[in-house]
């Protein structure tokens, strides 16, 4: 009995073959390919408190010349958890273009207060974490004084958060005091006088009495009668000549 070759299955199982050989080729060629170039992206805000420069090192350790790496020895969890211990990156994500780029997307930690305590300087960020300070940049945030107990730490993230994230008072707020009893007093950008808030207790309602205040005090002129802006009780504000 004659047996006859299926050729639609041979075809296809050559076909598959030519597949798989042209896949192991390109693939083994694309590993054995040097890195054309590093790409950095910061993402956010445009103000770098680090340079491109910085993160280029992350990436190339001790590699001066970037075509001198090979893609098959990246490990890219490294180089990406490497620029993620970084003082000043909040997350940061690295990969390999189809185009033979390795590239790093970086963002940057949100500053939200400046802190002075005990000699020292230091940023608090939007996440209530400690951040240092910038070589290259200052951020406009207000200036922190006074003495941050763990006891009111937690609170006082909270109120330095609903300030950055009011564009109205990140513009006018620019110095937060910790009296030693815990209250607050703090300082306007454009007016000179004091604004005792009390402890951190109803803040989004004190911080409402004292926009509806301004608005109103600023229209009539009487802004400038005041040296002290009183924000303790949330059913009024108490002004001070």
């Amino acid at each position: 009995m004659k047996k006859y070759l299926n050729w639609p299955t041979l075809r296809l199982v050559l076909i598959l073959g030519i597949v798989c050989f042209l896949y192991s080729f390109m693939t083994k060629r694309n590993e054995d390919r040097k890195l054309k170039e590093i790409s950095v992206e910061f993402l956010g805000d445009e103000q770098l408190f680090m340079t491109h420069e910085t993160v280029n090192k992350l990436l190339i350790e001790n590699n001066e010349d970037v075509t001198s790496i090979g893609k098959v020895g990246l490990d890219l969890n490294t180089l990406e958890n490497t620029i993620k211990k970084h003082e000043m990156v909040d997350e940061a994500e690295v990969f390999l273009t189809i185009d033979g780029k390795l590239k790093a997307i970086v963002t940057q930690k949100t500053p939200v207060a400046r802190v002075y305590e005990q000699g020292s300087s230091y940023y608090i960020d939007n996440k209530g974490n400690e951040m240092p300070i910038s070589a290259i940049y200052t951020a406009r945030v207000p200036l922190v004084s006074g003495e941050i107990r763990a006891e009111n730490s937690e609170k006082l993230d909270e109120l330095l958060r609903l300030i950055y994230e009011d564009d109205f008072l990140r513009k006018n707020i620019i110095g937060v005091q910790i009296l030693p009893n815990g209250s607050l007093r703090m300082k306007n950008r454009n007016y000179n006088y004091d604004i005792e808030f009390g402890r951190t207790i109803n803040m989004e309602q004190k911080f409402k009495n004292y926009k509806a205040f301004l608005q109103k005090a600023v229209l009539d002129s009487s802004i400038y009668k005041y040296k002290k802006i009183n924000l303790k009780f949330t059913q009024q504000v108490v002004c001070t000549k």
